[in-house]
């Protein structure tokens, strides 16, 4: 795959507002644990960055899913993880299922204006007791009139601090796991106020990723419309799996630039960085581990492009997406790392950039399915691993 000018303008476009109105205000957001997602998300959204891949209808570029890569890729211009996701969790988190399945009156009023940035939203999976194995969350929502009554709690669920609604992913019938659950759009303030039943229980404190709110979030029988069910009732697990395939594809997207800054730092640092007469990357281990590392990234690169040649041939990326996410939340790991060493005792400091990527890193093994449930999934798409019946 490769990018047009098109492609680079809209990147262009974006690193100019990062470095305008977001890098400049990083650290006060990271020692806040807070940043205002109102604010960044309308300046995204009249720049029409929030939308590039929805329908033109309801204010979208309808452009293929290559111009949202493209998009992820740049936000790793951004010098920390949790803006980035934040933004990620409202491009291809949280609208894909509203945008493919949900009506008319849906889009209107919640993808519209998550579009334009008049609204923020957030993605409800996630369990205290449900995390990588989506089948097992508890959250219910049995019918009452023509309504939802929605009972339950979602954890971990980024964007949820602030979000004006969440698309949440709950039981709506018995039966099998993978056969009754709805994905049902669920307004969680009104004029400023929570909607009624709903209560932030705890604002989680993270290791990283510190710029991002992430809730624990109780629902005490909280009455939605049934109208705000997306698609067909029972077919929110397949729905969810859908979304899933565009959250790793940006999860790896998004991991590149930042990665590669990674490396660019190391390496003025160890061109600086005096010791034994010599400079730290005059040293040949340094010098060929930084190589090792630059190499995987753009090995990285190739499988997330070609990844995304697949998805727009209309092909079933399950394989492909599940690759490149496990091999970016690797790398997000071992390159911090590495280069964290070479920068001794200051990458051992809070403010440090390669400090606060080991920090933010880390996530990228658990969220979105922790590396082991990528493994699995590739077991069971090689024909090593039985796939279960439900």
């Amino acid at each position: 795959m490769q990018f047009t000018h098109e492609h680079r303008e809209i990147q262009k476009t974006l690193k100019r507002y990062i470095d305008e109105h977001i890098n400049p205000h990083v650290d006060e957001w990271e020692a806040a644990e807070m940043m205002p997602a109102h604010e960044i998300f309308k300046g995204l959204g009249d720049l029409g960055l929030l939308g590039l891949t929805k329908p033109e209808a309801h204010g979208g570029a309808g452009l293929d899913y290559s111009y949202g890569l493209a998009m992820a890729e740049a936000l790793g211009h951004i010098h920390c993880g949790g803006v980035p996701m934040a933004i990620g969790v409202q491009t291809d988190m949280a609208t894909p299922a509203l945008a493919r399945f949900g009506s008319e009156e849906l889009k209107a009023q919640f993808l519209a204006p998550a579009i334009t940035g008049d609204a923020v939203g957030c993605i409800g999976v996630s369990e205290p007791a449900a995390g990588s194995d989506v089948s097992g969350i508890k959250s219910v929502a049995r019918k009452d009139g023509d309504d939802y009554v929605i009972t339950g709690q979602k954890m971990w669920i980024t964007n949820s601090l602030q979000a004006d609604w969440m698309c949440m992913l709950v039981n709506t019938s018995e039966g099998p796991a993978h056969k009754n659950k709805s994905l049902v759009m669920v307004p969680m303030r009104e004029n400023g106020k929570l909607t009624k039943g709903i209560e932030v229980a705890q604002k989680i404190r993270k290791i990283g990723m510190n710029s991002s709110d992430t809730g624990l979030i109780y629902f005490d029988e909280v009455r939605v419309p049934q109208r705000y069910r997306i698609g067909q009732e029972g077919a929110g697990f397949i729905y969810q799996m859908q979304q899933f395939q565009e959250e790793r594809l940006w999860c790896a997207a998004s991991t590149l630039q930042s990665l590669s800054n990674c490396i660019e730092w190391t390496v003025e640092w160890a061109q600086e960085r005096k010791l034994f007469g010599a400079t730290l990357a005059d040293q040949q281990w340094v010098q060929f581990k930084l190589a090792e590392l630059k190499t995987e990234i753009e090995a990285l690169r190739a499988l997330t492009y070609q990844a995304c040649e697949h998805y727009l041939a209309g092909e079933d990326v399950t394989e492909w997406a599940t690759m490149a996410k496990l091999k970016a939340g690797r790398l997000n790991r071992t390159v911090p790392d590495t280069c964290l060493q070479f920068w001794g005792g200051m990458g051992f400091t809070w403010e440090n950039k390669v400090s606060r990527m080991f920090r933010d890193g880390r996530l990228a093994s658990i969220g979105g399915g922790a590396d082991e449930v990528m493994l699995g999934i590739l077991s069971k798409t090689m024909g090593i691993a039985k796939r279960s019946v439900k």
